[in-house]
């Protein structure tokens, strides 16, 4: 066996999405070679995914001509020589438009390959004692064993060129047996759990994910967040993602003896679970931020300013951000002023305007709407570009208003008069009322997420068509 010293670590994409053929660095002399076999730090700065690997297997082949697979297990896999060398064949057998696609390669003791959870793994030896070896991210189990899916290693559709004929190579009677392409169930994808679905931002994230067969949504009574048994109770390596779209937000009751416990239970004690869990198994955790993080003194926010909540709920909302950017894969998504399928400050106006009722409306808190439409599109992009992890604001774009600018635009839009609104100030309108302190400025700084590539609509557009569709229905 021949060996390419001193490669650069380079990494290769191939066919399969997500599967990358890496050139590993080999240094040799008289007394042998070496090699960084598996180096976190650098693979992953060349885009090979922080998998977490959990366990390392080897498998001896004694013979030349010894053939495995074709195996797609629910784990991913970083794989090696570590003697010898082998012809190396992976068929994808995941759910999805790349069914059925196939790579083939040559690898000795300079090269690796990463194998995403799903696609069929399959080797034969070309030399005599070769060693195999790979890293995987969960731990083997006879209830994973059951989850594997397999294909035929002479499958006329993947037509596999073997280097050593199959009927000449050595084969065990399992794998004779495994079935043809076209009578594989492709193995599913991992799910996305959806928390709070029956709420305003959980039945639009519903829309954005209708059909979806991987999505799973979860209502208060499918998964309560204060009940230890609904964290113990599921298998988590099927999930990919949790989308935490539940939370307590009665500003002014949070601010009662018990609205506080309910808003610590939900806000916090909850998200901490969720974080424990995401963390352990390396899921996404998506979480549902708010501009009551922030006291309100600076006229637009961005996703670094320090958190300066004023209430007891804007402090449940901060500790929950804290807590959930200590997981690895995170997005936490800061919105303001949420505007669904639900009761909302657009339908209480549109339904004032209506009766012909004149409404006094704050006018000195200023910032824009979110329309659970965009917050949902918004959650989906970031997981679907795979963008960084970490703090993202979101909201409707647009010049910033007024809660008294956007009651005024209900008016005209529902065929009013804007003048039917008048302006009071914060402390005039609470006068004499139990109600939480509020960020007076409560506009979030946009350009972050408009990197990734996401545009929200602006708030006008929003709004006309919010009010066009709650006129027919």
């Amino acid at each position: 066996m021949t060996i390419e010293f001193s490669k650069k670590l380079t990494a290769t994409e191939t066919p399969i999405p997500g599967v990358v053929l890496y050139d590993l660095p080999v240094h040799g002399d008289n007394r042998g070679w070496f090699k960084e076999n598996w180096q976190r730090e650098k693979m992953v700065a060349l885009g090979l995914p922080d998998f977490s690997p959990v366990q390392n297997n080897i498998s001896f082949n004694e013979k030349a001509g010894t053939t495995r697979g074709i195996h797609a297990e629910p784990w991913d896999k970083f794989i090696s020589v570590a003697t010898g060398r082998i012809f190396g064949a992976w068929v994808d057998l995941r759910a999805g438009d790349s069914f059925g696609a196939v790579f083939t390669t040559e690898l000795d003791p300079s090269q690796a390959i990463f194998i995403p959870r799903g696609v069929g793994n399959a080797f034969q030896t070309l030399e005599d004692t070769t060693a195999y070896t790979y890293l995987v991210n969960d731990h083997w189990s006879a209830d994973a064993q059951g989850q594997y899916t397999f294909l035929n290693l002479a499958d006329e559709t993947a037509a596999i060129e073997w280097p050593i004929p199959l009927a000449e190579a050595e084969l065990s009677d399992k794998d004779k047996a495994h079935p043809r392409l076209a009578d594989v169930t492709p193995m599913a994808l991992k799910k996305i759990l959806v928390l709070g679905a029956d709420g305003q931002l959980g039945k639009a994230l519903r829309a954005a994910y209708f059909g979806e067969a991987n999505v799973e949504f979860a209502a208060r009574a499918d998964f309560d967040l204060t009940a230890e048994k609904s964290y113990i109770g599921r298998n988590w390596k099927n999930y990919s993602t949790i989308v935490n779209a539940a939370a307590y937000t009665a500003v002014d009751t949070a601010e009662t003896p018990e609205g506080r416990k309910a808003a610590w239970a939900i806000n916090v004690t909850a998200v901490a679970n969720l974080a424990k869990v995401a963390a352990i198994h390396g899921i996404t955790l998506v979480h549902i931020s708010s501009d009551y993080v922030f006291d309100g003194s600076k006229e637009i926010h961005t996703e670094d300013e320090a958190l300066t909540p004023l209430g007891i709920y804007g402090q449940t909302k901060a500790a929950g951000d804290a807590i959930v950017a200590t997981v690895p894969r995170h997005y936490i998504v800061r919105t303001s002023w949420v505007i669904g399928d639900g009761g909302n400050f657009v339908r209480t106006m549109a339904s004032l305007a209506g009766r012909g009722i004149e409404p006094s409306v704050v006018d000195d808190q200023v910032g824009r709407l979110s329309f659970t439409e965009d917050i949902a599109a918004g959650i989906r992009h970031l997981l679907d570009v795979n963008a960084e992890h970490g703090v993202y604001n979101l909201s409707n774009d647009g010049d910033p208003q007024s809660w008294a600018d956007i009651a005024a635009d209900v008016y005209e839009l529902t065929g009013h008069s804007r003048d039917a609104v008048t302006g009071v100030s914060t402390a005039e309108y609470f006068e004499g009322k139990q109600a939480a302190p509020r960020p007076l400025n409560s506009s979030l700084d946009l350009d972050k997420i408009k990197a990734t590539g996401f545009a929200p609509a602006t708030v006008g557009q929003r709004l006309a068509e919010y009010l066009d569709e709650g006129a027919n229905t």
